[in-house]
């Protein structure tokens, strides 16, 4: 019965980045910029993480700092969470690695005090849906054979040198990668006496996928951004 109906149905991999997925939370929406007059004057002190800020005529959102607590206004659903442009960061888009990496990418990924929701939306890309190898993306046990350091967690204490001992590891050029809003700035746990304010305050980070927790999808984005391979935006142009 079960062998029949998977030769019926086919393949089940999602086509992304070929297409945009439509299946009914596959693409979770995020806080948008609203005018504070739609907004209201108590829209700021809604957020318990700072992530929305008062500026000018505008209410900005800081999605770096941003749990995903539904408190607040959502925009469009999309996939392309990545991002290069923060001040934290040492890198712009046209240092990233490119052609270099496009069709093969090795990661190593370190669990620096994950809550345990981006470990298990990130274990989503190796499954039968995403399968993330057929896009040259390979998950590798060992530094030494890695081109990307994907940490998740705000970089607690404990994990601290056991990070900075991985980077060390891993052949040049490497690059690092922070997924989940407590890699990019340690909310909602840092800064503290435990924790660092995200992955910048340890080391050089090239590429962010905020959210909390990023969907699978959203990190892939951040891979594909990373190998220099186009961004679904531009293939479905």
């Amino acid at each position: 019965m079960w062998t029949t109906k998977g030769l019926t149905r086919g393949i089940l991999t999602t086509p992304y980045p070929r297409s945009r997925p439509a299946e009914p939370g596959a693409r979770p929406a995020r806080p948008v910029a609203t005018p504070t007059s739609e907004a209201g004057p108590a829209a700021v002190g809604v957020c318990p993480t700072g992530a929305l800020e008062a500026r000018g005529d505008q209410v900005a959102v800081d999605l770096g700092r941003c749990i995903d607590c539904q408190r607040c206004r959502r925009g469009d659903a999309k996939m392309e969470w990545a991002d290069t442009g923060q001040a934290a960061l040492h890198l712009s888009p046209a240092d990233l690695p490119g052609r270099a990496f496009r069709h093969s990418l090795h990661v190593r990924v370190v669990d620096a005090g994950d809550g345990g929701e981006t470990l298990r939306e990130l274990k989503q890309l190796t499954s039968p849906y995403y399968a993330v190898h057929r896009l040259g993306i390979f998950f590798t046990p060992t530094p030494r054979d890695a081109d990307v350091l994907l940490v998740v967690g705000p970089v607690t204490q404990g994990t601290r040198q056991a990070l900075l001992d991985t980077y060390e590891a891993m052949p040049e050029p490497k690059w690092v990668m922070a997924v989940g809003s407590t890699a990019v700035t340690g909310v909602p746990f840092g800064p503290s006496f435990t924790t660092a304010a995200g992955l910048g305050d340890v080391l050089p980070v090239d590429v962010v996928v905020p959210g909390n927790p990023p969907p699978p999808l959203a990190i892939l984005d951040g891979l594909l951004s990373l190998m220099g391979r186009m961004s679904a935006e531009e293939l479905l142009s």
